[in-house]
C-alpha cells in the first residue's frame, strides 16, 4: 500500500497503482504536518482520488502535537475533513497520533455510531493508549519502531504482555521511516535470535543505508512473533488476513 501524504503524494501513489494493478494499493490523505496546505479546491481534488476503487483507505491524516509543522487548530480542522469523508465512502481510517491521543479519541468519539474501521498507523504510544484504542475495536499498526522503543511501558511492553489480540494487528514498515535495526544493543537476544538468514538477506541487500523497504517486513514479523512468543508464521498469516479484509485486497 502506497501511502498518500498530501494531495500531491495521493495522487502519485494512485498512478503507482495503476501501473502495478492488484499488487500495489493507495490511500488518500492530508498528513497533519501538511494539514496548512489544505484549501476547499485541493481537497475536492483529494475526495476525487479517494474515490478510485484502487484508493483502499482515507489518509494518512490524524494529530501531531509533537512537531506542531501545522497548528494544531487546522489539524483537527482537517483531520475532523478526514473522518466525514471516510464514513462516506465507507473507507477505512488510517491514522497518524503523536502527542495528541486525547484530541484525536474526542474527535473520533463525535463519530462513534458512523466510524469505519479504524488503523493507528506506525503506533509509538503506551501499553494505556493502545488499550484504549483497543477497547474502540481500532487496529494497531507496528513497524520497525520496536527496535528504537526504550519505554517499559511501550510497544514491546504491549507485545510480551500478548495484550494486542492477532485479529487487531497489522505489520507495517512505514517506508523509508522507521528502519528495522537488527543490532540494536537493547534488542534481547531471544528476538535476535528469532531472525532467520532469508529475512537477514532481504534486509541487508536492499535496506542499505537503514532505507527501509517493504522488504524488510518478514524481519519485522519475526521479531513481532519473538517477543510474543509466537511462531513468525502465525503472525504473518493472521496480519496478512486482516489487511486482506480491512482493505479489500485481492488473494
Amino acid at each position: 500500500m502506497v501511502t498518500g501524504t498530501s494531495v500531491k503524494a495521493s495522487k502519485e501513489a494512485l498512478r503507482l497503482t495503476r501501473i502495478y494493478p492488484e499488487t500495489l494499493y493507495s490511500t488518500a490523505g492530508i498528513h497533519p504536518h501538511e494539514a496548512k496546505s489544505y484549501d476547499d479546491d485541493s481537497w475536492e481534488e483529494l475526495k476525487k482520488i479517494a474515490s478510485n476503487p484502487e484508493c483502499v483507505a482515507i489518509g494518512e491524516c490524524g494529530l501531531d502535537y509533537n512537531r506542531n509543522f501545522s497548528a494544531p487548530e487546522v489539524q483537527q480542522d482537517v483531520f475532523e475533513k478526514h473522518v466525514r469523508l471516510a464514513i462516506e465512502l465507507k473507507k477505512p481510517l488510517f491514522l497518524h497520533e503523536r502527542d495528541a491521543f486525547e484530541n484525536l479519541i474526542e474527535i473520533l468519539d463525535k463519530y462513534k455510531s458512523n466510524l469505519p474501521p479504524v488503523i493507528i498507523h506506525c503506533f509509538t504510544g503506551t501499553v494505556e493508549h493502545a488499550l484504549a484504542y483497543l477497547t474502540k475495536g481500532f487496529y494497531i499498526g507496528l513497524t520497525g519502531y520496536l527496535c528504537k522503543d526504550k519505554s517499559d511501558a511501550g510497544v514491546r511492553k504491549l507485545l510480551q504482555d500478548n495484550l494486542i489480540p492477532l485479529e487487531k494487528l497489522l505489520i507495517e514498515t512505514d517506508a523509508p521511516f522507521m528502519y528495522p535495526n537488527t543490532k540494536a544493543s537493547k534488542l534481547p537476544v531471544h528476538v535476535k535470535e528469532g531472525l532467520t538468514k532469508r529475512s537477514m538477506t532481504f534486509l541487508h541487500r536492499y535496506c542499505t543505508f537503514q532505507r527501509n523497504e517493504p522488504c524488510s517486513l518478514p524481519a519485522i514479523v519475526e521479531m513481532i512473533a519473538a517477543f510474543m512468543s509466537k511462531l513468525p508464521e502465525e503472525v504473518a498469516l493472521a496480519t496478512s488476513f486482516n489487511a486482506m479484509k480491512l482493505f479489500g485486497l485481492s488473494q
